[in-house]
């Protein structure tokens, strides 16, 4: 007899001896404790606080708006590749420092006739948020963590605005100057921890 088999008729005895409602209850408990469970195991790794969505920030507001989603900024708060911290521009292309397009080994990026592709923009993550939300926006205070083996400084991007990029009420947090935190950045340092 299959482990499929075994299973199938120990619920079909114990749903003989019980109601149909008490039985699906109890293994719709069941079936969310092992989910819930395994769900929490994963979620929280030692060293790591990845609560929300990137290491280090744990509450609720949201990233400034990237090219690439994680909102990972150079020292000078100009968006990079979360994975390795090369530059790239407001396409989420790799530049070079001429803010040219770059294939992954460096080499220009190039269409169809073997002309470079031209440069896009590439603006400060916290600048570019406020411009996408039609106000200005300003990188102020920070704090920092541990992640990955290195500090990491969690930068707040901020505005004279009364909601939160995820839309709801506007926190102090580390703004000054009667501004408010509007969504979240962070750059990586080299500093080990």
């Amino acid at each position: 007899m299959g482990e499929r088999d075994r299973v199938g008729e120990a619920l079909e005895s114990l749903a003989g001896d019980t109601s149909r409602r008490g039985f699906l209850a109890r293994v719709g408990s069941g079936l969310v404790a092992a989910t819930v469970g395994g769900l929490v195991a994963k979620a929280v790794k030692p060293g790591e606080a990845d609560a929300f969505h990137f290491c280090g920030h744990t509450y609720t507001t949201g990233s400034c708006v990237h090219p690439l989603g994680l909102p990972r900024v150079d020292s000078r708060g100009f968006p990079i590749r979360p994975g390795d911290g090369r530059p790239v521009d407001n396409l989420g292309r790799l530049v070079n420092g001429h803010g040219l397009p770059i294939q992954e080994h460096g080499g220009l990026k190039r269409d169809p006739d073997g002309l470079p592709l031209p440069p896009a923009p590439r603006t400060k993550t916290c600048a570019e948020t406020g411009k996408t939300y039609g106000f200005e926006s300003h990188l102020q205070g920070s704090w920092y963590r541990c992640c990955g083996g290195s500090v990491r400084k969690l930068w707040d991007c901020c505005a004279h605005h009364s909601r939160r990029i995820n839309g709801d009420a506007a926190l102090t947090g580390y703004c000054y100057s009667g501004r408010k935190v509007f969504c979240v950045t962070y750059y990586q340092t080299q500093v080990p921890c």
